[in-house]
């Protein structure tokens, strides 16, 4: 599965848990990302992959 959302481009971050005794071990922090049936300019309807940030705010136009 993709993890990229297409409409606003975000992608997986990466960084690292830090312990008491600054023991490093990686962290990978993913956006939630949806895959939707959406109508794009021309009208017609295609399945990406959405974030729900993207969802939630109104980006994309959902097709029925």
């Amino acid at each position: 599965m993709s993890r990229k959302c297409e409409v606003c481009g975000k992608k997986p971050m990466f960084g690292h848990n830090v312990s008491h005794a600054n023991n490093k071990t990686q962290k990978i922090q993913r956006p939630n990302v949806q895959k939707l049936r959406i109508q794009d300019d021309s009208g017609s309807v295609k399945k990406v992959y959405v974030c729900t940030r993207c969802l939630r705010t109104g980006k994309i136009k959902k097709a029925i």
